[in-house]
């Protein structure tokens, strides 16, 4: 990978070309620019058979340079780096900060291309792409462009085993706030790639992680657990927490629902109000009124078989209301 930095200081990551994969592109243009050139070069000997030598000479040149040196300019140029060639390949030419090219860097590296690619049958290129960490030629460096790969291959994602279900769930109460990411990508890329290790290679490095994940965490592997075993159990424990921390799980924190401040009582449920109170709005649920704006529930003497009934005190009449603006159900 290589940094490029735009001109709003943002750092982007490409990845150049290499030398192969640049030549088989340069080869395929030459290819494309000769079966041209051919072609240009009969229509012109069967058209201008009648003109002297000297007259098919110049058109003879003419022909070269507009098609093998005008042609790659005004093919990178309309196609912003594109040629033939690249788009086979996947390549691409941008400017140093990362922007397409446009007329002058094209020109650029078609007139410098023609002495180290054409004059020198290609010699200078390579080595210039040798030397040149980012595998740049010549008319890169003269043009302030680099040759970058647009495709590049997609990594499969690689699959973690779970752990033992005898393990799952046993280090829930485990404090995971010390390991860094370093850690934990190291271990994910030990999980994923286990079946491919030498057993004592493999064994081996998982028991350095592992003891590196308890010192982070405080608490020792426990006897008799393998240590990929340990990592795999870990590494769930983690998903687990980020997966309830992400969609909820339906309970708070202690911490968190310390740090919520506490706006009102809750109203203990009463059979009676309920059954003949009207349905009331979430906002008004979890409210508590003032004392003596509610009627009060007095059960009357009765054998046991009658219900409470609501008794209305005798302040509060009908066509009074409450002193303290809260307007009771009806």
């Amino acid at each position: 990978m290589s940094e490029l930095v735009t001109g709003e200081a943002v750092a982007l990551e490409l990845r150049p070309a290499r030398l192969p994969s640049r030549a088989l592109a340069v080869l395929l243009d030459l290819m494309a620019a000769m079966a041209v050139y051919v072609a240009v070069t009969i229509v012109l000997v069967t058209s201008t058979a009648s003109l002297d030598e000297a007259a098919q000479t110049a058109l003879s040149i003419a022909s070269f340079v507009l098609v093998l040196v005008g042609g790659p300019i005004a093919v990178e140029t309309l196609s912003h780096g594109r040629s033939l060639g690249k788009m086979a390949c996947g390549l691409r030419v941008v400017r140093d900060d990362g922007g397409p090219i446009r007329f002058r860097h094209a020109l650029v590296r078609g007139l410098i291309g023609v002495i180290e690619i054409l004059m020198t049958f290609g010699i200078v290129a390579c080595i210039a792409s040798f030397v040149s960490a980012r595998g740049r030629r010549l008319g890169d460096v003269f043009a302030g462009t680099l040759v970058v790969r647009e495709r590049i291959p997609v990594a499969r994602t690689g699959f973690v085993p779970p752990p033992p279900p005898w393990l799952s769930g046993r280090f829930a109460e485990l404090d995971l706030s010390a390991v860094p990411d370093g850690l934990w990508l190291a271990v994910r890329q030990y999980l994923t790639r286990m079946q491919q290790l030498d057993p004592q290679v493999g064994w081996s490095m998982a028991e350095r992680l592992a003891s590196d994940l308890a010192e982070r965490t405080g608490a020792p592997v426990p006897h008799g657990v393998p240590p990929a075993a340990y990592l795999a159990a870990v590494v769930q424990e983690r998903q687990a927490r980020e997966a309830r921390r992400a969609f909820g799980n339906g309970t708070v924190p202690a911490a968190t629902a310390a740090a919520l401040p506490v706006l009102a009582d809750p109203v203990p449920a009463d059979p009676v109000a309920t059954a003949d109170a009207p349905a009331v709005g979430s906002a008004a649920a979890g409210f508590r009124p003032p004392a003596g704006a509610v009627p009060e529930v007095v059960s009357e003497p009765s054998d046991g078989e009658r219900p409470a009934k609501p008794t209305v005190p005798p302040e509060v009449s009908a066509g009074e209301r409450p002193r303290t603006g809260f307007v009771p159900p009806a």
